[in-house]
């Protein structure tokens, strides 16, 4: 499987808004952003001529990254989200919100969505009572996310749980018994993607 090894907060920097890549470091005077708000390499602080493709382009690269997805990948979801009834820019974000990787991160289950990723991979996570291992499972309304009983990481999710600000109205969490349910699919205002997404579509609609 592909993964992107590369530094996380070079990515931050380089689309210039926090993209919480890091976890807890992101709350911290450590993060990138509050020390080199300019984009790395040895152009970093130079002009940079903007024009419309390039905007385009970084709103792109900035949803990706947010949320931790190959260009490929990125792409099957907005044709799917082209396919739907809707808004194509508000599906697109509603399909990756929905994400199992994402919804353990929006819950407060990990601290990144990186973190997120690993421990479904290691099986740690249960969808409906069933073992899921797929960080790009679609979650639907009235789905149960749970914690695998008597896992050895459960001490590393509740540590997690402690810098959880607040719990988007979309889902609920249940913090003590470390369970979930999914309510609805989440409205354009219930995101807080830094993302301005009718720029993507405009983007794949060239």
């Amino acid at each position: 499987m592909a993964r992107d090894l590369g530094p996380k907060c070079k990515q931050c920097r380089r689309e210039g808004v926090k993209l919480f890549l890091k976890g807890e470091r992101c709350l911290t005077e450590k993060c990138a952003i509050e020390r080199r708000s300019y984009p790395p390499g040895e152009h970093g602080r130079g002009r940079i001529k903007q024009s419309e493709y390039l905007l385009q382009l970084r709103e792109k690269q900035k949803a990706r990254r947010f949320y931790g997805i190959f260009e490929r990948q990125f792409r099957n979801y907005y044709k799917k989200a082209a396919r739907q009834s809707g808004v194509t820019g508000e599906q697109l974000l509603r399909l990756l919100e929905m994400r199992l990787d994402n919804v353990v991160y929006r819950l407060g289950f990990a601290s990144s969505r990186s973190q997120a990723r690993q421990i479904i991979r290691h099986g740690h996570f249960q969808v409906n009572g069933r073992r899921v291992n797929i960080p790009s499972f679609q979650l639907k309304p009235d789905d149960v996310v749970l914690l695998k009983s008597r896992s050895p990481i459960e001490s590393v999710v509740r540590d997690a749980t402690d810098l959880t600000a607040s719990v988007p109205a979309w889902l609920q969490a249940d913090h003590d018994n470390l369970s979930a349910t999914v309510l609805k699919p989440p409205e354009r205002d219930e995101i807080d993607a830094p993302v301005e997404e009718q720029l993507i579509v405009e983007l794949y609609s060239r």
